[in-house]
This record gives C-alpha cells, sequence and structure tokens, in this order.
C-alpha cells in the first residue's frame, strides 16, 4: 500500500509541476518514490538493466504451445540486447502531420538521391490515400542513424482503421506520438495510445507543428500528461520525453524556441529512449505474420518481426496459429527481404528483433505464427476489437445492372470480400438473408466506404444497403455502441450544433473555449445518431464545424432517432433526364441529375423539400406543334444538382433504399424488397 501511494504522489507531483511550470520533468523523475528498489537491484548500469528486467517478459509469458508434443517454453537460451535496431510507431490523430514528418525523416537519412524525383506524402502510395490526403494501410520502411537502423512503422490516422494499428503495433518496441501544438490530444490519439500503453510501449511525445502562430506546447504537454494518467499509465510510461518538432520545415528541437536545423534531435531521442529489442537468437524460431502484402511475381509477402531464433532463406518452417491448437502445417521461405532505406532488400537470413518480408506461404494470414519446423510454438494471435456498424453488399439488380461492371455475380462478390478477410482483421462477413447477399460489418461507416470504393475501382457492381449498428445483449438488455464526439466550430455555430446533436439524442458533456473565436464541443451519443451526421453538420456551420468521434460503450438503447427528415424525388420512368422536366422538377427539391443522364424507375433523383417520396417525370419532353407558345421566349435557367458520391450516397439512404455502386456511376435506388417501414430511424 505504501508503494502505491507513492507512486500516485510521485504522478501527481509531476502533474503539478507540470501545471505550474515550477521544474521541469526529469528533476521530478529523480525523485526515490518507489524507484530505488529497482535502482539497487540493477547496479550501476539502471538503464541497460532496466531493459533486461523488462524486455524478456513478453515472449516468455504470452506464447502458447501449437501442438500437443511442443515445448512448454518458447525462449530458450542466452539473450542478448540488439544496440543496432530500434523498432517503433508513429501514431497520431488524423492531420496531424504523421506522414510528412516520415517524409522528413527519410529525406534526411539520405534515402534518396540528390537528383531523385519525389512527391510529398511519399508513404502515402496508394491512390486513395493521396486523393483523400488520409492514411489508409500500414506501412513499413527502415531508416538508419549512426550505424543504426530505425524500423519505422506508419499508421493510420483515423478511428475507422484502427485494426491496421492494433494489429502492427506488435511489432515495435516503442512509439512515436504525435500531437498537434494548437489541437492538442484528439480521440484518435487517445485510442491509439491506450493501445500502445496496454502492451507497455515505451511514448515519445512530439509535439508537431510547432511552427504555428497559435501553438501553444504548455498547454498540450500538459493535456497529453493528463490523458496518461487518464488512461492508468504507469509511472515509468508517464516519464515520456518530449521533441518538439514541424515535420513540414523538417526541424526538431528539446525546446519549443531552440529548434535544431534538421531531425537531429529527434533522431538521438529515438535511439536513447526507446529500448533495444531483447532476443534469444539462439531459441526456437518464431515469427507472427502482422501484415500481408501482394506482389505480382512473388505472390502474397508475409511481414512481421522475428521474436525468436533465426529465419532463412529456404528454410522449411511449420505455420501454426493459437487458435487452432494442434494444426500445424509446413511451408518453404521462397524468399526474404528487410526494409532498408525505404526499399525492400532481399537478404539471406534475419536474426530476432528485426522486422521483415517473406515470401513462398501462398496461405498465410494475419496472425498465424512461422514457428520452427522441429518446435512449432505459436504466439497468441492478434486480436481487435468488435466491429460497430454493418451494411448490407448484394448482386445489382437495376434495371442497369451488368452494363457497367466486370464482376457482377454472386460469386465473384464473395471471392473478393473472402479476400479482404485475409489481410483486414477488423473486418466481418456474414451470410445475408439470401444466397447472394453477405451483412458486412467494420468500425464506421468510413471504413466500409473504403472497401466498396477499392471494390469498384477493380471493375466491381453491386448494391449496398444503409449502414446499421450492431447491438449486444448486455445484462439482460439490448445494448448499442455510443461514442464520444468533439466537435470544433466558431462561437457563432455553437447553438446550432448544439441543436442539431439534440435531435439526435446527443448529450454534450463538456464545452470548452478553445481559440481564435472557435470552441470545442465534447458530445456522449449513439453511433446510430452519427450516421449520416456529417453532411448535416457540414450545412449547419456553412462548412466550418470538424467532428472527430471515439468509440466510448456499448449502453442502452437511446430510443427512435430522426435521421433524415426530407423524402426523396424518384423517377417514375426510364429514359433520358431533359432539361424541360427538369424545370418544373426543381421546384420540387434538390435534384441529383442532369440533362442527358439515364435513369431508371424507382431511381432516386433528387432530395424532396418535404418529408415524404413523391414521384416525378424527369424524362418528360415538350410536345412540338405548330401553335406558338405565349412561353416560348421565358427561358427558366437549371439550378445546380447535387453531386453525390459515393459517402454522401451511404450518409443519405434511408432504410427503404440502397446504393448501386458500378466502375463508373453510383445511384440511389429504391429498395424493391423493402416493405414500408417508415422514415423515422435507422
Amino acid at each position: 500500500m505504501q508503494a502505491l501511494n507513492g507512486k500516485l504522489a510521485q504522478r501527481q507531483v509531476v502533474r503539478i509541476a507540470r501545471k505550474n511550470g515550477i521544474v521541469k520533468l526529469d528533476a521530478v523523475v529523480a525523485a526515490p518514490v518507489a524507484v530505488a528498489p529497482l535502482a539497487a537491484a540493477c547496479g550501476p548500469q539502471p538503464v541497460v538493466a532496466q531493459r533486461s528486467v523488462h524486455a524478456p517478459q513478453r515472449p516468455s509469458t504470452v506464447c502458447r504451445t501449437a501442438t500437443i508434443d511442443a515445448p512448454a517454453s518458447t525462449v530458450s537460451g542466452d539473450q542478448s540486447v540488439r544496440e543496432d535496431i530500434r523498432n517503433i510507431a508513429i501514431i497520431a490523430h488524423v492531420d496531424h502531420g504523421k506522414t510528412t514528418l516520415v517524409d522528413a525523416m527519410l529525406r534526411q537519412s539520405k534515402v534518396f538521391r540528390d537528383n531523385q524525383n519525389t512527391t510529398d506524402r511519399i508513404m502515402d502510395s496508394n491512390d486513395l490515400e493521396r486523393e483523400r490526403g488520409i492514411t489508409i494501410l500500414a506501412k513499413n520502411t527502415a531508416v538508419r542513424y549512426r550505424g543504426i537502423k530505425v524500423n519505422i512503422i506508419d499508421t493510420p490516422g483515423h478511428a475507422d482503421f484502427g485494426g491496421e494499428v492494433e494489429r502492427v503495433i506488435n511489432m515495435c518496441d516503442g512509439v512515436l506520438l504525435l500531437v498537434d501544438s494548437v489541437e492538442g490530444p484528439m480521440p484518435q490519439t487517445r485510442f491509439v495510445l491506450r493501445k500502445a500503453l496496454e502492451l507497455q510501449k515505451r511514448v515519445v511525445v512530439v509535439v508537431n507543428k510547432i511552427d504555428r502562430p497559435a501553438a501553444r506546447p504548455e498547454w498540450v504537454i500538459d493535456s497529453t500528461f493528463e490523458l496518461f494518467m487518464d488512461l492508468g499509465a504507469s509511472d515509468e510510461l508517464c516519464e515520456f520525453p518530449i521533441v518538439y518538432a514541424s515535420g513540414v520545415n523538417g526541424i526538431a528541437g528539446m525546446q519549443p524556441d531552440a529548434l535544431a536545423e534538421d531531425l537531429e534531435p529527434l533522431f538521438a531521442t529515438i535511439v536513447k529512449e526507446i529500448r533495444p529489442p531483447t532476443v534469444a537468437p539462439e531459441a526456437p524460431l518464431q515469427l507472427l505474420c502482422a501484415n500481408i502484402d501482394y506482389d505480382e511475381h512473388k505472390g502474397r509477402i508475409a511481414i512481421g518481426r522475428v521474436t525468436s531464433g533465426t529465419i532463412k532463406r529456404g528454410q522449411t518452417v511449420s505455420i501454426c496459429s493459437s487458435l487452432e491448437p494442434g494444426k500445424v502445417r509446413q511451408a518453404k521461405i521462397a524468399e526474404l527481404f528487410v526494409y532498408d532505406n525505404f526499399s525492400r532488400v532481399p537478404v539471406d537470413e534475419v536474426t530476432a528483433g528485426d522486422i521483415c518480408a517473406l515470401s513462398g506461404i501462398a496461405d498465410i494470414k494475419i496472425g498465424e505464427t512461422i514457428a520452427q519446423r522441429e518446435a512449432p510454438v505459436a504466439l497468441p494471435t492478434i486480436k481487435v476489437e468488435d466491429p460497430t456498424v454493418s451494411m448490407t453488399f448484394k448482386v445489382n439488380t437495376s434495371p442497369f445492372a451488368g452494363k457497367e461492371g466486370k464482376f457482377v455475380t454472386s460469386r465473384n462478390l464473395k471471392d473478393r470480400l473472402d479476400r479482404e478477410l485475409e489481410r483486414n482483421l477488423a473486418l466481418r462477413v456474414d451470410p445475408g438473408e439470401t444466397s447472394d447477399s453477405f451483412i458486412v460489418s467494420g468500425r464506421g461507416t468510413l471504413h466500409l466506404g473504403i472497401l466498396i470504393e477499392n471494390m469498384r475501382r477493380e471493375g466491381y457492381e453491386f448494391e449496398i444497403g444503409p449502414p446499421k449498428v450492431i447491438t449486444r445483449e448486455v445484462e439482460g438488455k439490448t445494448c448499442e455502441p455510443y461514442e464520444e464526439a468533439i466537435v470544433d466550430v466558431p462561437e457563432a455555430y455553437v447553438g446550432a450544433v448544439v441543436e442539431l446533436f439534440a435531435q439526435r439524442k446527443g448529450e454534450m458533456s463538456d464545452l470548452i473555449p478553445s481559440i481564435q473565436g472557435a470552441s470545442r464541443i465534447k458530445f456522449r451519443i449513439a453511433t446510430r445518431g452519427l450516421l449520416g451526421l456529417k453532411n448535416a453538420l457540414l450545412t449547419a456551420t456553412r462548412g466550418l464545424g470538424v467532428m472527430n468521434t471515439l468509440f466510448l460503450e456499448y449502453a442502452p438503447v437511446a430510443g427512435e432517432i430522426q435521421m433524415r427528415e426530407n423524402g426523396s424525388l424518384v423517377a417514375h420512368e426510364t429514359g433520358q433526364v431533359t432539361a424541360y422536366a427538369l424545370e418544373s422538377a426543381q421546384e420540387r427539391g434538390q435534384m441529383f441529375c442532369r440533362p442527358g443522364d439515364a435513369v431508371y424507375e424507382g431511381q432516386c433523383v433528387g432530395m424532396h423539400a418535404k418529408a415524404g417520396d413523391l414521384k416525378i417525370n424527369v424524362c418528360k419532353t415538350k410536345q412540338l406543334t405548330n401553335m406558338r407558345a405565349a412561353s416560348k421566349e421565358i427561358k427558366v435557367g437549371l439550378d445546380e444538382p447535387r453531386t453525390m458520391g459515393l459517402d454522401d450516397a451511404l450518409e443519405y439512404i434511408n432504410d427503404d433504399e440502397q446504393v448501386e455502386v458500378t466502375p463508373k456511376s453510383v445511384r440511389i435506388r429504391k429498395d424493391p424488397s423493402a416493405a414500408n417501414k417508415g422514415r423515422k430511424g435507422k
């Protein structure tokens, strides 16, 4: 109890010191509260001794046998510290400059030639990542600093792609937590940091964009420290080092007003603060597959960190999983690679502690262990949080079905979803109500929207049902997911935002006056209430509101929520849209179509200005006669139609509607199989 009180007292002292600026963190940490016994046991080199005490615990306590005859222990032989390697993951909230900082680290490490053409956000190699300006897939690279190899894992910043972070963070020994110098910790910061602290990863806090005029580093550090405390971080992890940086300018420093001319302070802090891997190179081989890549010539490529032993090119290994004890298959390593200077370099062998990629195992899956042939022992498989939102994927049945897509059958759809399951651990696929439909569940509408967009670009044609939240039974009560929504908005629109959330059963938990005339509002709201809220928020705030969300908990159902007040304008017949028809149709609401577009009966061609649907004829033409019309000279201008992209369509649709997705078009139509279910909720 005295030791516990000592830790709490030390944490409180550090917090007070941070808040009041009385003393630097290093001076407070030096206080011998609950630290002296460890120092006494470690000898004259406390830092190295501390690594040797803590590092071996993970492989020796978490491994489980995959076969009945497998040895009980997974690590044997002498252990050593690989001082030549550091394994780090970079985590941050979206738009806090993570990928830009990685670009600067790569350039200053002389990864590229002086005359080599490079683009911004080098790590964002996916087309969708470049178009949307966000990181979607976790990626590996490596740089060298003074003879030390630094393996870097770039991770997504959006909560919907948290599954990518959860599975790759197992490969690192520490993380760089990027925090914006103005915004401070945001929802995704909390999510990914919690995962890192649960695995006892050392955290280096990087206050990025320190050159912004409104930067407030002291408040950011204080908020970050409080976040560590809220997440139950140990005293050791609360003693995080701090680096101030400007990723876009490629500079960093240990003080906000004393930055170096490059990122040397950041590299030095990584090498000093992130513990090198403690390994057992003579122990049996163990490598947990944490990611999968694909190459046209090499096939499936498994990516993971060698936990123990040594893996060699041409070696015969065993593949096993902790989820299937007793089941083992064998395979041969065809090629072996390591990451070095932004490229994949072929090697003959990789020793424990390093991250590598290998080919030759055609059926390898994420979460499986590549183990010694003679002693196959599986590491615990990767676990990610359960999905919260589902959609129905089914074969396209519209009158235009099969005209624009390459893959249109249910078999094509099933095969593609099965391939996605192999690398997307946060995804779930279950059979639908019919043989040609599938229920696909994910972390959010953006998570599923990215999958849909990738599929349509690959030539798939199918239909999507409205997003629905996944409920659970907790103590006999039906519960649904709730999230914390943080909205940054100018003060003039605070009232409109509060009213909008109140309509969807959102409860305001905090109102923080921010800087430069903007406020930050926190809400607790059911995930169901967030569906379709993005566009409504942008309308209410004239495009100035920014919303971020974080999953909180499962709680009793909030009740009936009004999702959309307006009905749809539905095409009365199949044909081609005419300007003559749109002149009168646009008086009924906002149109989605233009003159010349092909539409079919039952397609939603606009949003009705009132509640309830309205059938209209957008294909009628003006009858030609010899009589001169009195209104012939009157010219009526056509309003600009609302462009419905995939994300907009998924937010718009109601229970009796669905989205038709093809490589060329995104259409909204009435679901012919849906009965009158009302328009009050999803």
